[in-house]
C-alpha cells in the first residue's frame, strides 16, 4: 500500500481548500467574548480571540472591516461576530476572519456614543471654561437645521413672536442620514468663519437614536467646539441628549427652547426701555432744576449786577499790595543804609580830603599823577598842589631827601 508524502505547505493548502470550500464556513455567526485583543494602529488590522466557557478560536479584522465600527472593542468585551472560517497557511493555525462586529446584549450605539462622550470629555472638548455667553440683543440669529421640518417652524414663530428685529439666517443641512454629519459641520463652519450670525441654533426635532445620530458625530462636537461664535444645540425632546449638547455653549430640550433662550422678550424690553426714559428724564429735570438755581445765585452776584464793583475790589487789592511793596522797599533801603553807617565813617576818616582839611596838600605832576616823595621829583618841574579850599600850580627849585641831609 502507497502512501502520499506531502510538504507541510501542501497540507496546509489542503486544509485550507476544505474549509474555505464549505459554504456553511464562509458566512458564520459567532458569540464570544475578546480576549488577547490587539490594535495594530499601523496597520489598521484588529487581532484578537473569541472565547466562551469551554474553547476559544483565534481571529482577525482587517483594516477595511475595522473602519466601519462604530465602537472601540476591549478585552473582556461580549460580541457577535459574523465571518468566514479559514487557514493562516503559513501558521497553519485556522482562525476566523471577522467582517463585521457589535457588542453583545448592549447596541453598538449607544456603546458608540458612551465611548466618545467618555473620549472627548477628557479631552477637555466639554469644559465649562471653553463655553461662550450669548448675546443678550442679537441682531442676526443663525439656524442649522432641515428645511422641511417641524423645528425650523417652531424656531422661526417665536423669534417672530419674541424678538421680530432679529435677521433669520437659515443655513438648511439634512438632519440624519450619511451625508448629514458633513452638511452640519459646513454649516457651523460657515457661521464660524463668516461671522454672519450673532449666535447659532443647531438641531431638529425628536426621534429615534438612529435619527439623532448626526448630532453624535465626532466631527460634529468639534465643529461646534472650534466656532467662534456661540452654539446653541436644540436636538430632540427634552429627555434626548447627544454628544453636540455636550459641546455646544449652551444645551436647550426642545428647538422652541433654544429660540426662546437666544431671543430676548421685545415687550420686556420696550417696558424696559421706556422705565429707563422715565428715570432719565426725572435726572435731566433734577440737573436743570439744580443747573438753574445755580444761574439764579450768579446772576444775583454784586460782580455780574456791577462788573466796577469787582474791578474796584481789585483796585483796593492792587492799592494795598502797592502800599505793602513800598513800606518793605524803605525797610530794605533802612537796613543797608545802617549797614553802610559804620564803614563810610571810616573810609571817610580815611578819606585825602579829611587830611587835606586839616592843613595838608596833595601834590600832582603834571600828569595829574600824584607825587608821593621827593625821589619822583626834579628841578624845573611843574607840580599843582590841591589844598583845602583850592589848588595852585608850583615850580621846583631845588630837591632835597632825607639821605641827603
Amino acid at each position: 500500500m502507497s502512501f502520499a508524502v506531502l510538504t507541510v505547505t501542501q497540507l496546509n493548502f489542503y486544509a485550507k481548500s476544505l474549509l474555505e470550500g464549505d459554504e456553511r464556513l464562509q458566512r458564520v455567526w459567532l458569540r464570544g467574548e475578546i480576549s488577547n485583543f490587539t490594535n495594530h494602529y499601523r496597520s489598521g488590522h484588529l487581532y484578537l480571540s473569541l472565547k466562551d466557557e469551554s474553547a476559544a478560536v483565534r481571529a482577525v479584522m482587517f483594516k477595511n472591516s475595522a473602519a466601519r465600527l462604530s465602537f472601540a472593542p476591549y478585552d473582556g468585551m461580549r460580541v457577535v461576530a459574523s465571518g468566514r472560517v479559514s487557514i493562516y497557511e503559513r501558521d497553519g493555525q485556522y482562525q476566523f476572519y471577522i467582517d463585521d462586529m457589535q457588542p453583545d446584549g448592549l447596541g453598538a450605539m449607544y456603546l458608540a456614543y458612551e465611548q466618545l462622550r467618555e473620549r472627548l470629555r477628557a479631552e477637555g472638548l466639554f469644559d465649562d471654561s471653553r463655553k461662550r455667553p450669548l448675546p443678550d440683543y442679537p441682531a442676526r440669529i443663525g439656524v442649522v437645521t432641515s428645511e422641511q421640518g417641524a423645528a425650523l417652524q417652531d424656531i422661526l414663530n417665536i423669534l417672530k413672536r419674541r424678538w421680530p428685529v432679529a435677521q433669520v439666517l437659515l443655513y438648511p443641512v439634512q438632519v440624519q442620514g450619511a451625508q448629514a454629519p458633513g452638511q452640519i459641520c459646513e454649516a457651523i463652519d460657515y457661521f464660524s468663519r463668516t461671522g454672519a450670525a450673532d449666535v447659532v441654533i443647531a438641531g431638529r426635532g425628536g426621534g429615534s437614536l438612529e435619527d439623532l445620530w448626526a448630532f453624535n458625530d465626532e466631527r460634529v462636537a468639534r465643529s461646534i467646539a472650534a466656532c467662534t461664535v456661540p452654539v446653541v444645540s436644540a436636538v430632540g425632546h427634552e429627555t434626548d441628549f447627544t454628544i453636540a449638547d455636550f459641546a455646544s455653549d449652551l444645551r436647550a430640550p426642545t428647538p422652541s427652547a433654544a429660540a426662546e433662550i437666544v431671543s430676548p422678550d421685545i415687550t420686556a424690553v420696550g417696558e424696559s426701555v421706556t422705565q429707563m426714559g422715565c428715570a432719565l428724564r426725572r435726572l435731566l429735570e433734577e440737573s436743570i432744576a439744580a443747573k438753574s438755581g445755580r444761574l439764579h445765585a450768579l446772576t444775583q452776584a454784586k460782580a455780574l449786577r456791577s462788573p466796577l464793583f469787582a474791578l474796584d475790589a481789585h483796585r483796593m487789592r492792587v492799592d494795598l499790595l502797592q502800599e505793602r511793596l513800598y513800606d518793605a522797599a524803605f525797610r530794605i533801603v533802612s537796613s543797608k543804609k545802617s549797614g553802610l553807617a559804620g564803614p563810610a565813617a571810616k573810609l571817610d576818616a580815611l578819606s585825602p580830603l579829611r587830611v587835606i582839611a586839616r592843613g595838608y596838600a596833595a601834590v600832582f605832576d603834571e600828569a595829574g599823577a600824584a607825587v608821593t616823595g621827593v625821589g619822583s621829583m626834579h628841578a624845573g618841574q611843574l607840580l599843582r598842589l590841591r589844598m583845602r579850599d583850592g589848588e595852585a600850580d608850583i615850580s621846583v627849585r631845588s630837591t632835597e631827601t632825607e639821605a641827603e641831609r
